[in-house]
């Protein structure tokens, strides 16, 4: 498959089925993580796969969404604020190196017919907490990631004209 059918093919999905992703899979998904570009190559990152049912509902304390409680894995992706590269004029670039890292996530997930989902929309807070992150951890993503139990959607997106200048 070409690239542009592997982004067309990914998409957020909302429904997983119950069996596990195999661990093969995660191995190669996250060996795809691992190559994501980042500012001065720092990788100011971290991925904390969650598989247990007991972690799983501790997330699920974090973002209580039905749909998100039937996926099988979910990741945390983590920016680690004291190795992310700073600009010189002070801004930070660990939101766009986890953002990096994410997507390269999503779409080698997608080539493995494994859904997931980007959930920023979460207490990162709590989940701090409830996972001991460090004090300069700060848990950004959750990505949920399963077999799709729902159907894969058309993407909506603006025309090309309207973001290309």
């Amino acid at each position: 498959m070409d690239f542009l059918e592997l982004v067309k093919r990914r998409y957020s999905c909302r429904n997983y089925q119950p069996e596990s992703v195999e661990q093969e899979k995660l191995d190669y998904i996250m060996e795809c993580v691992r190559l994501a570009p980042s500012a001065v190559n720092r990788q100011p990152w971290r991925f904390r796969i969650i598989r247990s049912d007991e972690d799983r509902k501790k997330l699920c304390q974090c973002y209580s969404r039905e749909w998100f409680a039937t996926a099988p894995v979910v990741i945390i992706a983590s920016i680690l604020h004291d190795e992310e590269w700073v600009r010189s004029d002070g801004k930070h670039h660990g939101d766009i190196d986890i953002a990096i890292a994410v997507e390269h996530l999503c779409l080698a997930a997608a080539e493995q017919g494994v859904g997931t989902c980007w959930v920023c929309n979460f207490d990162a807070g709590r989940c701090k907490h409830l996972f001991g992150f460090g004090e300069n951890e700060e848990p950004a993503v959750l990505i949920p990631l399963g077999y799709p139990a729902d159907e894969h959607r058309e993407k909506t997106r603006k025309p090309i004209g309207e973001i290309v200048r």
